[in-house]
C-alpha cells in the first residue's frame, strides 16, 4: 500500500487551501487556474449524475493528499 501512497503523493493534485468542504474544489481550481467558485458550481451540477457525480467525488476526498501530504484513506486504514 505504501507505493500506492507515494504514487498519490507524487501527482501535482493537492486539495485546495480555499476549503469549504473537504478541499477538493479548491484543489482542482488551484492546480488549473480556474475560479474556485465555477468549479464548486460545476461539481455540484456533476451530482445530479447518477452515481457519478458523489461517486467521483468520494473517491477523490479518499485519495487526494492535503497540503501537508497526508491521505484520509491511509488514515482510516493504518488506524489503531
Amino acid at each position: 500500500m505504501d507505493n500506492i501512497y507515494s504514487a498519490l503523493r507524487s501527482i501535482p493534485l493537492r486539495r485546495g487551501p480555499k476549503r469549504m468542504l473537504a478541499g477538493v474544489a479548491g484543489g482542482i481550481a488551484e492546480k488549473f487556474g480556474w475560479d474556485v467558485n465555477l468549479v464548486r458550481i460545476g461539481m455540484l451540477l456533476s451530482f445530479l449524475l447518477p452515481v457519478i457525480g458523489i461517486g467521483l467525488y468520494l473517491v477523490l476526498w479518499l485519495v487526494l493528499p492535503y497540503q501537508d501530504d497526508s491521505i484520509v484513506l491511509e488514515r482510516m486504514l493504518t488506524r489503531k
